[in-house]
């Protein structure tokens, strides 16, 4: 069953009464190669980090199917996590001939995903792979990068291979000398390092959305490669930096700190040899943490 073929796609819709929801970002690809090319992607760089152990994956919104059938092809094990109750019976029909993929219906948003990971994989390293809803593009990346750590600081994440806006990927993938660059891509950065892949013309999804998207793949790091005394004072500073964009970082850090006194932070930023009027898109995730360290022992 070809389920990127629009007859295919439409048939099973009209059979199982249902439709794409808009509630649920859902647009169905229609072009096979597309998530073939998604799947080769996850799993080839899944397979060079973890060369001779089963392969595993989660799905995140699977649909209908289509790059859910990609996926299996490839992979030893896959877990498809699905909110729509509705696909469900159509996951069964579609995935039919896999006995190796399983379909969760649940919001991923509220999982516990070190609990789900050690349900579904124990101790596995496993990857992400998804068509995500762009409307919950950040929130599900956020959590797969936040949830992702092992009491030892290791990940329980090889990669996270996504499709996304194509707007939303030049921030994702962005670095400091770019001007696409803010709190995300530094949070991003942090954790791994994140490359545009190909992009995806409206077209060759059921139905069409109004923008081009981009798959993007997350390179996750296995161990923190950047140091700092606290995540989550460097998450603060992060997202202070940029909270004001058109403004001096001092200004921007002094609405979100203002328990320290402006002329203060001021002088942490000189004392770290910036200028005193730099703006947060022009500092890098090393400098973020030397900052966030700075901050942590003003306000210990």
């Amino acid at each position: 069953m070809n389920l990127c073929d629009v007859n295919v796609v439409k048939r099973i819709m009209s059979k199982y009464q249902t439709g794409t929801k808009k509630a649920f970002g859902q647009n169905f690809l229609i072009n096979r190669q597309i998530p073939m090319s998604i799947s080769e992607e996850s799993y080839s760089y899944h397979q060079e980090k973890n060369f001779g152990k089963e392969s595993a994956v989660i799905e995140i919104g699977p649909g209908i199917g289509c790059l859910t059938n990609e996926l299996c092809a490839c992979y030893d094990k896959v877990v498809a996590v699905e909110i729509d109750k509705t696909l469900i019976p159509i996951l069964s029909e579609t995935l039919a001939e896999h006995q190796n993929v399983t379909v969760v219906n649940e919001d991923f948003l509220k999982l516990d995903l070190s609990e789900f990971i050690s349900e579904h994989f124990g101790n596995a390293t496993v990857s992400v792979c998804a068509n995500l809803p762009y409307y919950i593009t950040t929130p599900i990346i956020m959590k797969l990068l936040e949830q992702a750590r092992k009491c030892d600081g290791s990940s329980r994440l090889t990669s996270i291979t996504v499709m996304v806006q194509k707007e939303v990927a030049d921030r994702l993938c962005a670095n400091e000398k770019s001007g696409d660059y803010g709190a995300i891509s530094a949070s991003i950065a942090y954790y791994g390092r994140a490359v545009k892949l190909f992009d995806v013309a409206p077209d060759n999804f059921l139905p069409a959305p109004k923008v081009t998207s981009t798959v993007i793949r997350i390179e996750l790091y296995n161990e923190p490669i950047y140091k700092t005394q606290s995540e989550k004072m460097l998450f603060r500073v992060i997202e202070g930096a940029f909270m004001q964009r058109r403004k001096t970082m001092v200004n921007s850090l002094s609405a979100a700190f203002s328990s320290i006194p402006k002329a203060r932070i001021g002088k942490i930023i000189t004392e770290l040899g910036f200028d005193i009027n730099i703006r947060g898109e022009k500092l890098s995730v090393e400098n973020f943490c030397a900052l966030a360290d700075k901050f942590y022992e003003e306000l210990k």
